[in-house]
């Protein structure tokens, strides 16, 4: 019994050593990002409570664009693994196009909308019945925030592209070493500008959104010039520019198959957002206390995300080569990697739930509030690092439409529902229980899951 559970569910030294090649860069980038944007909030909540709920509110507003960013760039990479695993560079150039253009277009979309509304779409994220904060002050500060990261969305989407495409064609350092030359950048900046240190002025919260708009774009310019400084390792990078030419059958593909995803990842996006501002209805206590739970979050995130996307490149190229059965073997090996990792992280962040809390300059109420928030998003790590790895395998092999149903449409199928609800209507219940009622839903969605990955409908090649 234990050696058939060995056989099938825990990997070899090559399976571990394969899988640390591939996704410890990624999880050294993403953390150490997730590090900074920490640091980040911390700095900025040491100026006070008003510009910490601005900024986060602001950075919740960008969060929507760069999901919708992920959401384009996601289409194509199925395609860009498979076409790697099958050796046809010109097929991972045309992907890599249709992502360049596709970005473009929502990149001036959403300064547009952010440069139009911005104060109207803050406003939607403070409550008057705030006890604790000035709701216009935290306005102010949240609208010259996304005012100034407005700079930044073009260079974000570009570095997207690029780091994607590398990621899916088996180069992950290069994207990992910009990410960790922008990430010093961003931090030497917020302690200049935000504390106003070096003769410079103390900007606030305006000088931490000028650290990362300029480190966006010393994160882009690395990873762009490197691509096409190695055309030996990039062939999809000469010639790029040449032509807008991408082959009809290629479009026709990653429209139907990218549509869903990117629409997925606009609702879901969408969904979070609107869960938020539904925690928001009950204060700003909750919005800032969910601000710092969020942020801790997103750094113990890191792990199952990492490992979502490496699922999506090993799988991809698996299935793209024909190794149909190989694919199936690693993806229930990196399944459970998955969530016993979560487990491990979960406890790991209830253990130092009290400790995040105490780096903020805000009220003992907030920091109190901040801790259950946090007890309670640990409590579902492992719930939500199984749906992730869960994702990414249906993901790999094309199934778009499922994985929109399967992650937006629970979103506003049971997740905001839930939470509206729960806030309006058991105005007595803590927000921290409906908090962890929200996470435990998640236990629906791993079932159904479970069920559509031992179907093995995802397991199909694209690059045929």
């Amino acid at each position: 019994m234990l050696r058939n559970f060995r056989k099938k569910f825990i990997g070899d030294r090559a399976f571990y050593r394969m899988l640390a090649g591939v996704v410890l860069p990624i999880i050294v980038q993403n953390a150490i990002t997730t590090f900074v944007g920490l640091l980040d909030n911390i700095m900025v909540g040491k100026t006070g409570t008003d510009p910490m709920t601005g900024v986060s509110i602001a950075n919740q507003l960008v969060f929507v664009f760069n999901i919708l960013i992920f959401g384009a760039v996601a289409g194509p990479g199925i395609f860009t693994a498979q076409y790697q695993g099958s050796g046809d560079p010109d097929g991972v150039r045309f992907t890599m196009r249709f992502k360049l253009m596709i970005c473009t277009v929502m990149t001036a979309v959403g300064i547009v909308v952010f440069g139009l509304f911005r104060a109207d779409l803050v406003s939607l994220y403070i409550s008057d019945t705030a006890t604790v904060g000035d709701p216009a002050a935290t306005l102010q500060y949240g609208a010259d925030y996304l005012k100034v990261m407005m700079f930044g969305l073009l260079p974000f989407a570009l570095t997207q592209t690029y780091a994607g495409t590398l990621r899916e064609t088996g180069e992950t350092v290069v994207p990992m070493s910009a990410g960790v030359a922008a990430v010093a950048v961003n931090l030497f900046l917020n302690w200049v500008l935000i504390f106003g240190h070096l003769g410079a002025p103390a900007l606030g919260a305006v000088g931490a959104a000028l650290a990362t708009v300029v480190s966006r774009y010393v994160e882009a310019v690395i990873v762009i010039s490197w691509t096409h400084k190695n055309s030996e390792k990039c062939p999809f990078a000469v010639g790029l520019y040449k032509s807008p030419r991408i082959p009809a059958e290629i479009v026709r593909g990653i429209v139907i198959k990218g549509t869903p995803l990117l629409l997925n990842e606009a609702l879901w996006s969408f969904g979070i957002a609107a869960v938020t501002q539904c925690y928001a209805y009950r204060s700003l206590e909750v919005v800032s206390a969910n601000n710092i739970s969020v942020t801790v979050m997103n750094l113990f995130n890191v792990v199952f995300l990492s490992l979502g996307s490496a699922i999506s490149i090993i799988i991809g190229q698996s299935l793209g080569s024909g190794k149909t059965e190989e694919a199936v073997d690693t993806d229930t090996k990196l399944l459970f990697v998955s969530f016993a990792s979560g487990i491990v992280t979960g406890a790991v962040m209830a253990l130092l739930s009290g400790v995040f809390p105490q780096f903020y300059n805000t009220e003992p109420e907030i920091r109190e509030l901040a801790t259950k928030f946090i007890l309670a998003v640990a409590a579902g790590m492992p719930v939500q690092s199984f749906l992730n790895a869960c994702y990414f395998t249906m993901r790999s092999g094309g199934k778009t439409m499922i994985t929109f149903i399967f992650d937006s449409g629970a979103i506003w199928a049971i997740n905001y529902p839930l939470v509206f609800c729960l806030i309006h209507f058991a105005p007595n219940m803590p927000v921290e229980l409906i908090m962890l009622c929200e996470q435990m839903s998640g236990l629906i969605r791993c079932v159904i899951g479970l069920i559509m990955v031992r179907r093995r409908s995802w397991v199909q090649n694209l690059s045929r």
